[in-house]
């Protein structure tokens, strides 16, 4: 080596230390960004750490929000879809095909850079070293924040009844609504097959409990299939014959809405053949129908074929799970009570919207989900951003929701509205219900293949998408025992300890 080589080696040397201790002690000390005060951020500072889970309406909103934000942003999800849950039951009676209500997470985020997507189903929330772990297919992944929004939404209820589910599915996934297809349009082909009578009326009768929004739409449109699009298609049977029955505990249809909207509902389902049944408790279900106790009593049994439950929600167990590591309670349903901000107790870089939150009362609707993921991306981005440029963090303002009304469909051509004060019904509903929820379907091609699908639908008698297959029907059932035989597997492979024999 020469001379004058090594003699350059050596100055580079000295004066790389020189600069990393001028560097290092002139940077200040960076405290959390939602502390009080100002902060000082180093230019060559990582970028704040954003994770969402759940890609459903709160999630993906507060991820698109985080666009223009210098943030990096991970969301988790435990589908690779993004789910347009209010149209679930137009998959489930052939409107709507799964692909227009549900595009994939990643294509929908690909032109934003600063977003990534990880499968997988979240299993903690570490606020101590502000981590979240999920898990797919046996596989763990530890994903590290500074901030989290929580949008992991919420399943079927049974109200403690869960054996439920194997006879009655809910309207909850992509899965559930592809089950009833199956065992919607897999009981008239029964009834074209059945001799019996009785065994004929059983497999032509179909029960939506729940009265709600997702019941009054189901029970709707399961009346018009059968009148409508499967008129004139068998031969052994008409099925327009089929019985459609909706239950519900309360006293009356469409709860949320105003008692004249509900008593419009009721009325035009009763047109289309649909018997109303309110103040009826569901107590059983089994594979042959399911028995009903009335206000005074008294209990009576129905046979039925094909079961739709939708008649109560649960937050996602994340709830619990994140009050049990804070200061914070949750409620009858599940869902974490958050501050006005939208923030876990004692936890302010935990932000929780959509159906796991409570607050004011606010409804779990898709409206609600959406204006917290913005609200909560907004807080962090203008946080982020008050560090950046060295400013004073801004005090938060409190979360409003700004109601834009509640919408559901009847049938075809009837809907109700009701928009702060203002309640509408019928054709000028219908058309409301039908521009709102095209606006929000993800993608162009998805919005005009839906508005197609509607036209041939409801301008017509046909429907696009009544292909069923024998594993949508009979999947969810299979993976379970499967689940239940490796459970079972487990715990005879579990070594006895001394312990307990002793015991």
């Amino acid at each position: 080596m020469s001379e004058s080589y090594a003699s350059s080696l050596v100055l580079r040397f000295v004066l790389t230390f020189r600069a990393s201790r001028v560097w290092s002690g002139s940077q200040a000390e960076t405290p959390s960004l939602f502390g009080h005060g100002k902060v000082c951020a180093p230019v060559n500072a990582a970028p704040h750490r954003v994770v969402v889970v759940g890609s459903g309406f709160g999630g993906l909103f507060a991820t698109k929000a985080l666009r223009r934000s210098d943030v990096e942003v991970t969301l988790v999800a435990r589908t690779a879809h993004h789910l347009f849950q209010p149209l679930l039951y137009q998959v489930a009676t052939g409107i709507l095909s799964e692909g227009e209500i549900a595009p994939s997470t990643r294509i929908v985020l690909r032109d934003q850079r600063n977003a990534n997507v990880l499968i997988g189903d979240v299993t903690d929330i570490d606020p101590d070293t502000r981590t979240v772990t999920s898990v797919h297919r046996g596989r763990v992944t530890v994903t590290p924040y500074d901030s989290v929004i929580v949008a992991a939404g919420a399943g079927q209820s049974y109200f403690g009844n869960d054996r439920f589910a194997e006879f009655a599915p809910g309207m909850k996934t992509l899965d559930d609504a592809l089950e009833l297809r199956g065992r919607i349009m897999n009981a008239f082909d029964a009834a074209e097959l059945a001799t019996d009578p009785a065994e004929r009326a059983r497999l032509l009768t179909f029960v939506v409990v729940g009265a709600g929004p997702t019941g009054v739409e189901m029970a709707g449109q399961i009346a018009e299939l059968s009148k409508r699009t499967l008129a004139g298609t068998f031969r052994t049977i008409d099925p327009r014959d089929a019985r459609i029955v909706l239950l519900d505990a309360a006293p009356k249809v469409l709860p949320p809405f105003a008692d004249s909207l509900g008593e419009h509902a009721r009325r035009r389902l009763e047109s289309l053949g649909v018997e109303v049944t309110l103040n009826a408790a569901v107590t059983d279900v089994d594979t042959d129908g399911l028995v009903v106790r009335a206000a005074d009593g008294t209990e009576h049994r129905i046979e039925a074929a094909t079961k739709v439950w939708s008649a109560g929600v649960s937050a996602s167990p994340l709830g619990a799970m994140l009050a049990s590591k804070s200061d914070a309670e949750i409620d009858r349903a599940g869902r974490v009570l958050v501050n006005p901000d939208l923030t876990v107790p004692g936890l302010p870089n935990v932000f929780v919207v959509g159906d796991m939150m409570a607050l004011d009362g606010l409804p779990g609707v898709a409206q609600v989900a959406i204006q917290g993921g913005r609200y909560a991306a907004r807080v962090i981005a203008d946080e982020v951003k008050a560090a950046a440029e060295g400013r004073p963090v801004p005090e938060r303002r409190p979360f409003r929701y700004r109601d834009k009304g509640s919408m559901a469909t009847v049938s075809r051509f009837s809907a109700v509205a009701q928009v702060g004060p203002v309640k509408i019904t019928g054709f000028l509903a219908w058309l409301m219900w039908l521009v709102v929820h095209v606006a929000y379907v993800v993608g162009f091609k998805s919005r005009l293949t839906t508005v197609c699908n509607w036209a041939w639908t409801f301008l017509g008698r046909t429907r696009t998408q009544l292909t069923v297959t024998h594993q949508q029907t009979e999947a969810r059932l299979a993976l379970g025992r499967l689940v239940s035989l490796e459970d079972a597997r487990a715990a005879r492979e579990t070594p006895v300890r001394p312990e307990q024999l002793a015991g």
